[in-house]
């Protein structure tokens, strides 16, 4: 009885110690799955960020030329696919209401530049929003006492000129809007940033520039609408 109940413990450790090493394995085996799919995932998230900013790059560019053509001075950064519209351009100082010189301006750059993306249906169908943003600088706002005031001033009137540009754009009339104007307005967003993303130039704020209202056209998540269709 001795012999057989030290056989049993034995074989008893053994069914331990394979079940230990298999579960080992098991975890190890998780371990390396996870790995992998986060690599994947860490990979498409990059290459679709990429092909974001190749398309962004892309339409940016197109958006330039027809400006360049129409002979529309206008700040085009590529890269970042923002169209930087000095105030200057558009308002009165401390106005938030589009001048006569301002109406002129937007009634030549609205046409072209919501005709060159909106036309294109590869273009159109994968806009997620088109942003409009006012900005001001960050000198003292005239009759602000405190701080707190001269912020709320400028983030004030940086909301109220940007919604004057969407408004122009919402009701004015031009050749092909009717084709995509239900679209348009579903896209187009209003934002007001102050003095909160100032101009730099030489280490000091270039107050001119940093007076102004900005257009930048957001893309909608490739990965998304490709798991959407599958």
């Amino acid at each position: 009885m001795k012999y057989v109940k030290y056989k049993s413990n034995t074989q008893s450790s053994g069914d331990e110690n394979v079940f230990w090493v298999t579960m080992s394995d098991l975890l190890l085996g998780l371990v390396v799955v996870f790995l992998v799919l986060f690599v994947f995932a860490i990979t498409g998230f990059t290459q679709n960020k990429i092909n974001e900013k190749e398309t962004q790059y892309e339409v940016t560019e197109k958006i330039a030329k027809e400006l360049e053509k129409s002979n529309i001075k206008v700040d085009v950064d590529k890269f970042s696919g923002r169209i930087k519209i000095s105030d200057l351009e558009l308002f009165e100082l401390n106005s938030w209401e589009l001048s006569p010189k301002g109406r002129a301006y937007m009634s030549k750059f609205v046409p072209v530049y919501l005709n060159t993306i909106m036309k294109d249906p590869k273009v159109r169908e994968n806009i997620s929003e088109i942003i409009i943003e006012g900005h001001t600088d960050s000198q003292a706002f005239a009759g602000a006492k405190t701080e707190e005031e001269k912020y709320y001033k400028n983030m004030d009137l940086s909301l109220k000129r940007a919604g004057s540009v969407a408004q122009y754009i919402v009701y004015s009339n031009y050749n092909g809007k009717k084709a995509y104007e239900k679209e348009l307005f579903k896209l187009l967003s209003v934002e007001g940033k102050g003095p909160s993303e100032p101009i730099i130039v030489n280490g000091k704020e270039d107050y001119s520039k940093s007076r102004r209202v900005e257009l930048k056209i957001t893309f909608k998540d490739k990965s998304i609408l490709d798991a959407i269709k599958k």
